[in-house]
């Protein structure tokens, strides 16, 4: 399974919220960006600080896909 944050970047343009102001305001770094654009794992805590940021559920902004067999 892997981590989808499509619905992350889709919230940021429609609130119009570049990558370098989100990570600024949630005090995380670029590069854990960066890991997010290609769908790579970041903690959960990276998560809860983006959700507090946007004001959302950590459902607003991923989703978990499985796997391709």
């Amino acid at each position: 399974m892997g981590a989808n944050y499509n619905k992350l970047f889709k919230l940021m343009i429609d609130r119009k919220i570049k990558k370098g102001e989100l990570a600024s305001q949630a005090r995380i770094s670029g590069t854990t960006l960066a890991k997010m654009s290609k769908g790579e794992s970041v903690t959960s805590t990276v998560l809860v600080k983006i959700c507090h940021v946007l004001k959302c559920d950590i459902g607003d902004i991923m989703e978990i896909e499985p796997d391709d067999d």
